[in-house]
């Protein structure tokens, strides 16, 4: 009997060390990883706290995060809105821009992506290093030519120079799409073509369902990236009843008045709702679309 339970315990005694060792390792990854994440959400707690403070005591009370006095009246202002239209008009003007915006670029960057990835053309490698090298571009080379063609056009103070390019492709996003499409195998379109299928056919059939979490990816950055836009707004939009949430954002600060700090942080709050709630909905379909897992064969 003795020497069974010795037996037991020394068995017994490496598995216990393995399970300590794994219990410690997972609470250190834990706590490292929550510490990274509380460091990199501070900023956010810090503007959600700085929105309930009084706007005049917010930069004097800066190094204390919970509010001594708690008030909702910068919520009340910021919705308010400037020069006679309430922040909700600007909201409305943000997702206007933002929904034709991002039809355009989902659309028109498939169909290229699919050229690019499927078609065979003249000068096909020559066009794709061209748009890459658009992609390297900066805003700031293209953007009085852009601007004179639109004045042109009789299209400032509209969406019109915002949204219309984006039904001509994005190149980041034709990029991402062209290297989802050729993980696709090529055995599918030959077949779709036996059975009868054309271009056109094998791209809304048989393509456009499997890229369907790279098209999400690019739905998703291009909500991101035009309703964070400010450049654009700014250099199109003149009448404040068109004005979009950044420009609204913008529009707290003064450098002749007070700015109203409370009010800004109030508003910064509500605009950055739907990120959050886009990202918490849609985050699998971002690292699935990037992963360009696509279909193998």
């Amino acid at each position: 009997m003795s020497s069974n339970t010795n037996v037991k315990t020394v068995a017994r005694t490496p598995i216990m060390k393995v399970s300590n060792v794994k219990s410690v390792k997972w609470w250190v990854y834990h706590i490292l990883v929550g510490g990274f994440a509380l460091l990199m959400l501070y900023p956010v707690i810090w503007l959600l706290m700085s929105s309930f403070k009084p706007s005049d005591t917010i930069f004097v009370t800066a190094k204390s995060l919970i509010p001594d006095t708690w008030t909702l009246q910068n919520f009340t202002q910021g919705w308010e809105g400037i020069g006679g239209n309430s922040f909700g008009v600007f909201i409305k003007n943000t997702v206007v821009l933002v929904i034709f915006t991002m039809i355009g670029q989902v659309i028109s960057s498939a169909f290229i992506a699919f050229g690019f990835a499927r078609l065979n053309f003249f000068g096909k490698n020559f066009w794709f290093a061209i748009m890459m090298v658009t992609l390297m571009l900066p805003y700031e080379v293209v953007m009085i030519p852009q601007y004179i063609i639109f004045a042109q056009l009789g299209w400032l103070d509209s969406i019109k120079p915002i949204a219309v390019p984006a039904y001509f492709g994005h190149p980041f996003f034709i990029f991402l799409l062209v290297q989802f499409i050729r993980t696709i195998p090529r055995e599918l379109d030959e077949a779709a073509t036996i059975d009868g299928c054309n271009t056109f056919k094998i791209f809304y059939k048989i393509i456009l369902p499997l890229i369907r979490p790279a098209l999400a990816t690019v739905s998703i950055f291009s909500f991101y990236w035009t309703w964070d836009n400010l450049l654009g707004p700014v250099l199109y939009l003149n009448n404040p009843a068109k004005y979009t949430v950044s420009m609204a954002l913008n529009m707290f600060l003064s450098n002749d008045t007070v700015s109203n700090w409370g009010a800004m942080f109030a508003m910064s709050i509500v605009s950055l709702v739907p990120v959050f709630v886009i990202f918490f909905l849609f985050q699998r379909h971002v690292v699935e679309g990037i992963s360009t897992s696509g279909l193998k064969g």
